[in-house]
């Protein structure tokens, strides 16, 4: 007896493109919001990413959210995007300023300044893309499975 291939045929669900954004209106409100969404997305990725890649990430997010509250008057905006299978987390964030973000030499001894390097540093690529007004920085962090951690 043959049984049509359709009867047979297991339709299994596609992992989700999860994203996430948000704008605030001037400057940022809270740094850790932006942490804290990191995490809340990460949370919902299968595989789950290990420890190491969800605090790389909240690392970078934190970093390049600062440098738009700190640098761009104005509004800023972040976005986040974890495509299925891809095994990184894409970070947006775009603010008004006409300044390109700027990698300071290392320094121990100087206080700040050194987010640009610890973006780079745990991100695969980092992007700038220049707006009408103002600028997108965009970051591609790696995630490792929770068993790779």
């Amino acid at each position: 007896m043959d049984i049509p291939l359709r009867t047979h045929a297991i339709t299994q669900a596609r992992p989700a493109h999860l994203r996430y954004s948000r704008t605030w209106d001037a400057g940022v409100s809270s740094i850790a919001e932006a942490r804290d969404a990191v995490g809340a997305l990460l949370a919902r990725a299968r595989p789950a990413p290990g420890r190491r890649s969800v605090q790389d990430a909240q690392l970078v997010v934190s970093e390049l959210v600062t440098n738009a509250a700190k640098h761009a008057p104005g509004p800023c905006a972040l976005r986040l995007e974890l495509p299925p299978g891809a095994g990184t987390l894409l970070i947006t964030v775009t603010d008004t300023s006409r300044q390109a973000p700027r990698r300071r030499t290392p320094d121990p001894g100087r206080i700040g300044g050194h987010g640009l390097l610890l973006v780079s540093m745990l991100s695969r690529e980092l992007e700038v893309t220049w707006l009408p007004r103002g600028k997108r920085v965009t970051a591609t962090v790696p995630l490792a499975p929770a068993a790779a951690c």
